[in-house]
């Protein structure tokens, strides 16, 4: 370069160093003047060298990237080099090139070695401190990004780390998993308070976050009202709702308000931090009061709801609570109708509708009736099943004979099962279970699991009665003595037991007639066992039938009598003239007894 080129170009750089001094450039009026020339350039490099002095923080241009250094123009005559690792990132790339410019920091100069030595990284620390400071002063804002979780709060970085408490990390207290979701996190901090000396910043992101939200409170209020559809966030969570924050001010959801249908609890519906849409029922700006609606952003579900859901449609729904009384079934969101115990099954007696069902079990149910003013919906689920007492009557008329298995016996009879398909049992009461009138206990007889025959005698539905019989199989021994055995007619029997009053005498098997102590004899009787005993065989005359009162009355007296005027009237009389005929007689002693 020659003198008048070089006198150009300390012409151009001079200018603004000395602007900046507030100074005059100098003009150099005869650029042969090689002296004065000179003279210039040693006050320019002078007035450089001061301003880019140790310590002092530039701006410099990259025109060398080396293996280690990165060679920097700051104004002097030599470059300055800054250690490439500054300017490497996380991933290992160099993050600057040549022709970039670069605020650094002035760590060192060798004038004898023409060693300047400079720091990227120190630079920005000393300008970080500038900014903490105005943000201080100006109650200003620091983006920042979390860097990790530690004993007390996080750390973030704001150019150095910095300390940002647990208390001043969010609005509301939040439990150590929900603050470690913070880390990687870019947000805004303020400043609480720094010392440069031991290089301690603390920072506050709940200062900003208030902030934020009185700013949007101001806003919100001035432009909200009722019937507004707002987006808000879960706080927490109450027994009674929750609190929503709507953008700086938080309305209540009442549980009430949740859904349509019956809530438990609000947790069932919502959580803290989810973000949901709400609707404004009710505001008043002077006390910030709200009350916000989630089941009003939906038609009202029994509406019209008499004509989706007619008395008798058969529909299906879910078992959402058991009472002592019955079952609510949600038949659709919002729509609960209850099952009342008694519309639960067509025959068995449940203590509790626990037994048969239980919450969240799918049902199929039959509507029954609709209240739509009172919000009610009768509902019953052994409607949706075929009526077993319709299916038995069909199946088993009375007159139809049977296989049955006995279930259960008791003292007045059996249980008896007579199609596993129809959960219906029958009883064959103990008066139907044998002609034989001894017969007293049903054990004495059959046990748990016989299988017998009966004859079904009645199918009642509306009384939910099903009877059978066993001795109805064979011929009514009562009607079959009072068809071979009319009034006056002679039988043979033994005498079963004694009494004051009389002897009983088995006839056949399961019918007793009986002898009055007046019918013994014709003569006077103290004591009927003088004359009978048990087991004796005798033969009587019948005075008396009643097959269905089954009685039967004997006399041995008339029987005797009407053989004594047999032989009487044959042997005076003759047999000629008088009838002679037993039958004859005793039918006149039966007419005498009559009279």
């Amino acid at each position: 370069m020659d003198n008048h080129e070089e006198t150009k170009t300390n012409q151009t750089d001079e200018q603004p160093i000395q602007e900046e001094a507030g100074e005059s450039a100098p003009v150099v009026d005869d650029a042969g003047d090689f002296a004065k020339n000179l003279e210039l350039e040693a006050l320019y490099e002078e007035t450089i060298d001061k301003r880019v002095s140790t310590g002092s923080v530039v701006t410099g241009t990259v025109v060398q990237v080396g293996a280690e250094h990165i060679m920097i123009d700051i104004g002097r005559k030599q470059e300055g080099q800054a250690s490439i690792r500054e300017f490497i990132d996380d991933s290992g790339a160099l993050t600057i090139g040549i022709g970039d410019e670069v605020e650094v920091l002035v760590e060192s100069i060798n004038t004898s070695k023409g060693i300047i030595r400079l720091s990227k990284d120190k630079a920005r620390r000393i300008k970080v401190w500038d900014d903490i400071m105005v943000a201080y002063q100006d109650h200003t804002f620091i983006r920042g990004k979390v860097s990790e979780r530690i004993k007390g709060g996080l750390t973030v970085d704001i150019g150095i780390p910095a300390f940002l408490p647990t208390s001043q990390a969010t609005l509301n207290p939040v439990a150590e998993t929900e603050l470690e979701k913070m880390v990687g996190q870019t947000i805004d901090v303020s400043i609480i308070k720094f010392n440069r000396k031991k290089n301690n910043v603390v920072v506050s992101h709940r200062e900003v976050l208030e902030r934020k939200r009185e700013e949007n409170k101001k806003k919100l209020i001035a432009t909200l009202k009722k019937d507004d559809v707002v987006t808000g966030t879960v706080k927490n969570i109450m027994a009674y709702g929750a609190f929503v924050d709507i953008g700086g001010i938080d309305g209540l959801l009442h549980i009430t308000d949740m859904s349509w249908g019956k809530l438990k609890d609000p947790k069932d519906k919502v959580a803290p931090g989810d973000q949901i849409q709400v609707k404004v029922i009710e505001f008043d700006p002077e006390t910030e009061k709200i009350s916000l609606g989630l089941k009003q952003l939906t038609p009202d579900p029994w509406k019209g709801l008499e004509y989706r859901y007619p008395i008798g449609k058969k529909i299906s729904g879910k078992v959402t609570s058991i009472t002592n009384y019955g079952a609510f079934v949600e038949i659709e969101e919002g729509v609960e109708g209850l099952v009342h115990i008694s519309e639960m099954f067509w025959t068995k007696r449940m203590r509790h509708p626990s037994t048969l069902l239980v919450e969240g079990q799918e049902v199929n149910v039959v509507v029954l009736g609709v209240d739509q003013d009172n919000r009610r919906i009768s509902l019953g689920l052994k409607q949706a099943s075929p009526n077993p007492w319709d299916l038995l009557y069909d199946y088993y008329p009375p007159g139809t004979v049977v296989k049955a298995t006995v279930k259960n016996v008791t003292d007045f009879g059996l249980f008896v099962s007579v199609d596993e398909n129809i959960d219906i049992d029958g009883l064959i009461h103990v008066s139907d279970l044998t002609w034989d009138p001894k017969v007293k206990n049903p054990r004495d007889l059959y046990k748990k699991g016989d299988v017998v025959e009966a004859k079904v005698l009645a199918v009642d539905p509306e009384n939910e009665k099903f009877s059978l019989g066993i001795k109805y199989l064979s011929p009514d021994p009562w009607q079959q003595v009072a068809n071979e055995h009319p009034v006056g007619s002679l039988v043979k029997g033994r005498i079963t037991s004694l009494t004051d009053f009389g002897a009983f005498v088995e006839i056949r098997e399961g019918v007793e007639g009986m002898i009055h102590i007046s019918e013994v004899s014709s003569g006077k009787i103290d004591n009927l066992a003088s004359v009978l005993s048990v087991g004796q065989e005798v033969e009587a005359m019948i005075l008396r039938l009643n097959p269905e009162q089954k009685k039967i009355g004997l006399s041995i007296k008339a029987l005797e009598e009407a053989q004594e005027k047999r032989t009487v009237a044959t042997h005076e009389k003759g047999s000629e003239k008088v009838g002679t005929n037993l039958g004859d007689l005793l039918k006149g002693l039966q007419d005498r007894n009559k009279g």
